[in-house]
């Protein structure tokens, strides 16, 4: 097929990979499946490469689509010879196809079609050829019927030039061109809007070429024009525009040429430049939007696979002042046992009595960590857990809040919890989110957890897919208990969705836990297709067979039992033995199907039954003298937490309310074009402030480790 070759060229692939990646995705297999089982296929593509050749199949079928319906177009005109259609067919980008589909495309009365009706089009290509020397006097013989003047005939005719010029595919391209190379961005206060533009100060009145403005600050700008605080424009030289046309157009210096080049600038000015404009502005935009999702992307896949706490009994704090401090215990599993509220901090200061009920719940739930939001009173409240002398080790995180009262608030929370208000459900979440973030972040819209770069401003399809699909990657990256998972959890499973999800929860629930993976086909309507998709990520601890808690898929159980025949010992020593395995030669169990990658993941599983890919989490202290912004000293260093990651910089907890800024250009002595490429989310740093600005809050930080 020819999207085969032009996909493989577009990504530098081979064409059997794209070919089978496409067959796979057509034939139902999801992206973690194709990455983690068909390697073999695909010539060990990852996810991120399979989503990519997805996307482009489909922008190439959405391009076939369009061809389709501009050959109807022109057709149903009587005016598509072999020619035409073959040209259209060998398009390679929807701007050529619009190109030339332009001067057939259905449009309003025109002023050329008004001149056209008027029977000026004879006066414009007697024009065009530039070889009348006398134009009003020819212009005269079109004075008749709604022609009243030489003036309107030749304005006419100029009209008609104009319209042959905006349609031209070679003057099209010339402009594009030099829209491209040439092209600035400016943006300028729109008159009398200072005081509600004030955040858009730094927007006033810039400009700069359009190829090296930031995405960031592209979005920044088409808010700021959105909400009609500032009045965007996007534009090569005029002058040198126009040059190029003229080149392409203009003969000599009759006053045939004359009136050539009055209808050329009309041209630019009233059909061209708007055109192209709105065509470098929607590009433009466009990347601004895959930078920006790809941010969000990658500060959500961090923050889901961000270290776990594992299963602890958690006694979870919502913070709080004049409402108290909701304070929740949780066992192992993250069910709630008990729930109450302290009130520590002002107005109340029932310090004394808080510290006894909190030592008496640790003590009586066998509490190992406490868990404290990072919101209102966080700090605070860290402080008072501290002061508390427990009757044996306790571990203390302070713990994001973000999307958790996104999550308090709904329906699933409401499902979960529905005998408990939404502060409660805000302190389970918190607690939930140390033990597991991926587990509990899942439930919480992607674009309430905080991480993004102007996420309201991009296409919005487009992001929910990208953002859908990490979770679905992050999910089946790390694998999920079969027994214990929610059913929000076990939707983004490969190969399941929300119905067969709600079909395990309730198979479980009426015949108690899955024994085996083999068991998964007795829940109703999960198919053999589904189950094939589904197996490998689905674990299963303390199972008859062992390899049903590992990522080895059940369709490779024949060759681990043939391995362990082979040494004569079980699949379970095999599993424990290392010596044993170091027996295996991998070339002798090489089929038509199953080659060096799979057997080498298979290896890797058997050494580590169960394991989490994730790291192990780590407690993190601020600096016990920064309570408020007005605490913060230039020149010293302070611990911090990475935030969030944008294009233009990073942002860091120091422990108060507010975040610091570490402009990309402070996060190395080198060029730093991605800051993801130098920190990751929730990494914990050492930071140094250059600057502190009260009146703004605003906080300028630099990376010191």
């Amino acid at each position: 097929m020819l999207f085969n070759a032009v996909i493989a060229k577009n990504l530098n692939l081979r064409e059997q990979q794209v070919a089978n990646t496409l067959r796979l995705l057509s034939d139902g297999a999801t992206i973690p499946f194709i990455s983690r089982y068909r390697k073999e296929m695909t010539g060990e593509l990852n996810e991120v490469e399979i989503q990519e050749i997805q996307i482009q199949f489909e922008k190439l079928t959405e391009l076939e689509k369009r061809k389709e319906a501009i050959l109807k177009s022109i057709e149903e005109q009587g005016k598509l010879t072999p020619e035409l259609k073959k040209r259209i067919q060998e398009c390679q980008s929807l701007t050529e196809v619009e190109d030339i589909y332009l001067p057939y495309k259905p449009k309003r009365r025109t002023r050329a079609e008004i001149a056209r009706e008027k029977g000026l089009e004879p006066l414009a290509k007697i024009l065009m050829r530039q070889e009348e020397r006398d134009p009003e006097n020819r212009a005269l013989g079109f004075v008749k019927g709604d022609v009243n003047t030489v003036e309107e005939a030749l304005q006419g005719a100029k009209d008609i030039i104009a319209e042959w010029v905006n349609e031209n595919e070679q003057t099209r391209d010339r402009v594009r061109k030099c829209f491209q190379h040439e092209a600035q961005i400016s943006s300028k206060l729109v008159k009398g809007k200072e005081k509600e533009a004030e955040k858009y100060q730094n927007y006033f009145d810039t400009e700069e070429p359009l190829r090296r403005c930031t995405s960031h600050r592209l979005l920044a700008m088409r808010r700021g024009e959105k909400e009609g605080f500032l009045r965007i424009n996007i534009a090569p030289d005029e002058e040198n525009a126009l040059e190029r046309i003229k080149r392409q157009y203009v003969k000599g210096h009759t006053l045939s040429s004359q009136l050539v080049e009055e209808a050329i600038e009309d041209a630019y000015k009233r059909l061209l430049k708007p055109s192209i404009e709105t065509e470098f502005a929607n590009s433009s935009k466009e990347k601004a939007d895959e930078e920006a999702i790809k941010v969000f992307a990658e500060n959500l896949r961090q923050l889901l696979l961000a270290s776990p706490l594992g299963e602890k009994r958690v006694l979870s704090i919502d913070p709080g002042y004049r409402t108290g401090c909701k304070v929740v215990c949780l066992d192992a599993q993250g069910n709630l046992l008990h729930n109450e509220t302290i009130y520590p901090h002002p107005p109340q200061n029932e310090y004394a009595q808080s510290m006894s009920k909190i030592a008496k719940l640790v003590e009586a739930y066998k509490v190992e960590a406490i868990a404290i939001g990072n919101g209102t009173a966080g700090r605070e409240t860290e402080q008072f857990i501290q002061s508390i002398k427990f009757d044996h080790p306790v571990q203390v995180f302070v713990v994001s809040e973000s999307g958790a009262s996104v999550y308090s608030a709904s329906a699933i929370a409401r499902e979960e919890f529905p005998d408990y208000d939404v502060t409660v459900r805000g302190a389970v979440s918190i607690g939930r989110r140390l033990m597991d973030p991926l587990a509990e972040l899942v439930k919480i819209d992607p674009k309430s957890i905080g991480v993004g770069q102007y996420q309201h401003d991009v296409d919005q399809t487009k992001l929910k897919k990208s953002l859908d699909q990490t979770v679905i990657n992050s999910v089946n990256q790390v694998g999920v208990n079969l027994n214990t998972a929610s059913k929000h959890l076990l939707t983004y499973i490969s190969g399941l969705g929300p119905q067969l999800a709600q079909n395990i929860v309730e198979y479980r629930a009426e015949n108690g836990a899955f024994k085996s993976r083999d068991e998964l086909k007795k829940v109703p309507r999960l198919g053999s297709k589904a189950y094939e998709q589904c197996a490998g990520f689905l674990r299963i601890t303390d199972a008859e067979n062992p390899l049903d808690n590992t990522a080895v898929h059940p369709e490779s159980y024949g060759i681990v039992k043939k391995m362990a025949n082979n040494l004569h010992c079980t699949v379970s020593e095999l599993l424990r033995n290392k010596e044993i395995r170091s027996q295996i030669d991998l070339n002798q169990y090489i089929t038509d199907t199953i080659g060096l990658p799979t057997l080498k993941d298979i290896m890797t599983e058997l050494e580590k039954p169960g394991r989490d890919c994730r790291q192990t989490i780590k407690v993190f202290e601020f600096d016990p003298t920064l309570r408020t912004i007005e605490d913060v000293k230039v020149g010293v260093e302070y611990p911090a937490i990475v935030t969030n990651i944008t294009n233009f910089g990073v942002f860091a907890d120091l422990g108060i309310k507010v975040n610091g800024l570490i402009h990309v250009s402070q996060l190395s002595d080198h060029f730093v074009s991605n800051p993801a490429d130098v920190v990751s989310l929730h990494q914990h740093i050492t930071v140094k402030v250059l600057d502190v600005d009260l009146e703004r809050k605003r906080i300028q930080l630099s990376y010191v480790k």
